[in-house]
């Protein structure tokens, strides 16, 4: 098969670029090593003998496998597999609102360094304060975000319908993430506080003392026993409210 056949077949195709490139690149390594020089009529016909008295240097011929031509043409059969199988992936990323971020510029950004820093100094930071303090709209503190999360900086944790949001270097275990997001609010602060010190351990008193209604008090405290940290045992009429003692002592560390 010529080569005008060859062109014919691969013309137009991503495949047949990569194949004309590929045997470019096969011929003008086979004839890198070439000399320039100039053919003339040779007076004799034994070969080899010199014309004009100058040396002569016999050259010696190299024959190029054919399984090299056959090896270039599988790699970039590969490489178009390859790409055809990436470019979906990449389309999708795009459609969802990514970009693809090598690890090393994931700080690059100055507006994504502060938001990791600001998680980093402030655990169980959730959304609305972050775009608060980074001074950026929602959208953009999302996308950071993903962009964080996605190369494993930080972690997400939901607790009581609000996602907040830990470094991610196995510092905090699921115990304390469920303290520290409770001590994030402050009236959850105050009960806990209260109720640790034995001042108040009933709802009435609670109320009077935060300064609160009592609904008030029975909702963060109905939350605090969804999570955990708060026991609750009846005496009599009342209802008394106590520490969980496994988180005794976190709530004392992060407290």
């Amino acid at each position: 098969m010529n080569l005008k056949a060859i062109r014919l077949i691969f013309a137009g195709t991503k495949f047949g670029k990569k194949l004309t490139i590929c045997l470019l690149f096969f011929l003008l390594t086979t004839t890198a090593g070439a000399t320039e020089y100039i053919v003339s009529p040779c007076t004799s016909d034994q070969a080899g003998v010199s014309v004009n008295g100058e040396e002569v240097v016999l050259l010696e011929d190299t024959i190029e496998p054919y399984w090299h031509f056959l090896l270039w043409l599988t790699v970039m059969n590969i490489l178009s597999v390859v790409d055809m199988l990436i470019l979906p992936a990449k389309f999708l990323f795009a459609i969802l609102g990514f970009r693809i971020t090598e690890c090393a510029d994931v700080f690059e950004n100055s507006n994504r360094a502060r938001i990791y820093e600001y998680i980093k100094t402030r655990p169980g930071a959730y959304l609305g304060e972050i775009i608060e303090k980074a001074g950026l709209n929602r959208g953009a503190v999302r996308y950071h975000i993903k962009i964080l999360k996605a190369h494993h900086k930080i972690e997400a944790y939901s607790e009581s319908g609000k996602t907040r949001y830990f470094q991610n270097n196995s510092t905090y275990g699921e115990g304390e993430k469920k303290v520290v997001s409770a001590l994030q609010n402050s009236t959850n602060q105050r009960i806990i506080s209260e109720i640790q010190n034995g001042k108040c351990n009933t709802n009435l008193d609670l109320a009077r003392e935060i300064g609160v209604s009592r609904a008030t008090i029975s909702w963060y405290v109905k939350n605090l026993k969804e999570t955990g940290l708060i026991d609750e045992t009846r005496s009599g009429r009342s209802i008394i409210y106590s520490i969980n003692p496994s988180y005794e002592t976190l709530i004392e560390k992060y407290g």
